[in-house]
């Protein structure tokens, strides 16, 4: 059995990235960067022909957005390409190269996976370390990309034996518990007009800046049109280079505030309401589930110290699972002090109808956890 050269200790798993993917957010700051770069050469192009003067400012910048672009692109797939993961008897460790982050398999706290839904079977599976809250609140999360079978590394990083459907995202996680695992109760939010609606404060500025971004385009197509027959009132041809890059320019302004807009209001409104159509929660004798979408987390109930009761609206409740772990014996961040989903799905049961019965069977003494790390 190999050993890890730093701790000496052997080596249980290893691997690397089967498919290199570059994140969501990458993928919309390179279209946005590309976008702006078309437009200023169009805009350069308009500078050059009709007013004869020099567009080098505007080229240079038009320049430097299409390196943004290319970075934005290709940039986290270069990164990810040579990373290496590593499960030793008590840690895990991501490197590449000569870098190194590793934390204590005994620490952590829940796991997150992130099937692509893309390509069946692959996924990243993020282990996240439970920290204190307030002024001392801090990220400390690993992330294995572009794994096949997630939920079988996460067995291993528990010491389990993976079960024999693990590996399937599309399976219900219901039906790839552990061995001897049992559920003792499921459930999801109730399905209704009322998750279309803003359910933050964030959610409904969100709207308000979606719906501005589209009076915006509305208001420059607008003055675009104005525009264009002013200038062919003034004697530039249609058929010119000039007219085209100008209208080329206008355009590509127009449809980045529409795709804006519209990247908003699916963020803030649609995808919340589809993702919680999507969500189902399961408590086992072991563990707490929460599979929404393509994304899981997997909670042990060993770590769960507390259960917070907060009213919702309709009526309903949400309950906040209170963490701790290993020296942060004040109460883990866990999305009971205003943590937002934005930095993935909280160990949070949403709209819950029978809190109280809920909360009785988290609490209670979970069975002999099945975790076991040398």
């Amino acid at each position: 059995m190999k050993r890890d050269s730093l701790f000496e200790e052997s080596v249980v798993w290893s691997g690397r990235p089967k498919a290199v993917t570059c994140p969501v957010l990458y993928q919309i700051a390179a279209a946005i960067a590309g976008i702006i770069s078309a437009i200023t050469t169009a805009s350069a192009v308009v500078v050059a022909t009709a007013l004869g003067s020099s567009p080098g400012a505007l080229l240079v910048f038009a320049a430097w957005m299409a390196i943004l672009a290319v970075a934005f692109a290709l940039g986290p797939k270069w990164w990810r390409s040579e990373l290496e993961f590593v499960v030793t008897e008590r840690h895990i460790i991501l490197q590449r190269g000569s870098l190194r982050r590793m934390m204590d398999r005994s620490a952590i706290s829940f796991a997150r996976i992130h099937w692509d839904p893309k390509r069946p079977g692959i996924g990243d599976l993020e282990l996240v370390r439970a920290v204190p809250t307030g002024a001392l609140r801090r990220r400390l999360a690993i992330v294995f990309h572009g794994l096949v079978a997630p939920d079988r590394v996460w067995a291993i990083v528990r010491g389990v034996t993976p079960s024999t459907p693990a590996g399937d995202g599309q399976r219900l996680l219901a039906q790839r518990l552990d061995d001897g695992e049992r559920v003792l109760w499921s459930g999801h939010p109730p399905d209704g007009f009322r998750k279309w609606l803003p359910s933050s404060g964030r959610a409904a500025l969100g709207l308000v800046l979606g719906i501005g971004l589209f009076v915006a385009a509305i208001v420059s197509s607008s003055h675009a049109v104005h525009a264009t027959r002013t200038v062919v009132r003034g004697g530039l041809s249609p058929e010119s280079l000039s007219f085209f890059a100008l209208v080329t320019s206008l355009a590509l302004t127009i449809l980045l505030l529409v795709s804006a807009g519209v990247l908003v209001v699916y963020a803030s409104i649609v995808r919340p309401a589809r993702l919680e159509t999507r969500t189902r929660y399961w408590v086992t004798n072991r563990r707490v589930l929460i599979q929404r979408g393509d994304e899981e987390l997997h909670l042990e109930r060993t770590r769960i110290v507390d259960v917070i009761d907060s009213p919702a609206a309709g009526g309903l409740n949400d309950l906040f699972l209170v963490l701790d772990g290993p020296r942060a014996r004040a109460f883990a961040s866990s999305g009971a002090f205003g943590e937002r989903d934005a930095e993935g799905l909280q160990p949070v049961l949403r709209r819950i109808t029978d809190p109280e019965a809920v909360r009785r069977i988290i609490l209670r003494a979970p069975s002999a956890p099945a975790i076991s790390v040398a």
